[in-house]
């Protein structure tokens, strides 16, 4: 079970590639303005199985968090699914800026941060999957 913590860029960019694909809930997105905190919790792909077609849950947040704006992203619906592509870090006034995660369809979610504190964490046993994500380029 993967264990990751990212306090900079460089880290982020390895929880974004094995969030790569995960595929969640927009009711499985919470803020708490209060403890500064975003957290998720979605079925990635297990891009770390060495090839074997598997997702896990896993939970995924963010500390220090001052402000969450989306775009194109249904909050209404908790229903709606989501797939998300790249957690990126744009650090324009280091160590705070935004973190933004991008989905399929051009949604995001833009996170004002103090600094990357950010921590994810696998919740259960893999199981298998019978596709493989495939993105267009790659068609």
């Amino acid at each position: 079970m993967l264990k990751l913590a990212a306090l900079d860029a460089e880290d982020l960019a390895v929880i974004s590639a094995q969030m790569q694909d995960a595929v969640l809930k927009v009711g499985d997105i919470s803020w708490s303005p209060k403890t500064r905190q975003f957290a998720l919790i979605a079925n990635r792909y297990a891009w770390d199985a060495g090839g074997a077609r598997q997702r896990r849950r896993t939970g995924l947040h963010f500390d220090r968090v001052s402000a969450v704006r989306s775009h194109n992203i249904r909050r209404d619906d908790g229903e709606a699914v989501v797939s998300l592509l790249a957690i990126t870090f744009d650090g324009h006034a280091q160590p705070s800026g935004t973190i933004e995660l991008a989905f399929s369809g051009g949604g995001t979610i833009r996170l004002a941060v103090e600094c990357i504190e950010a921590s994810l964490s696998d919740l259960g046993p893999a199981w298998q999957t019978p596709h493989t994500p495939r993105h267009p380029e790659e068609a």
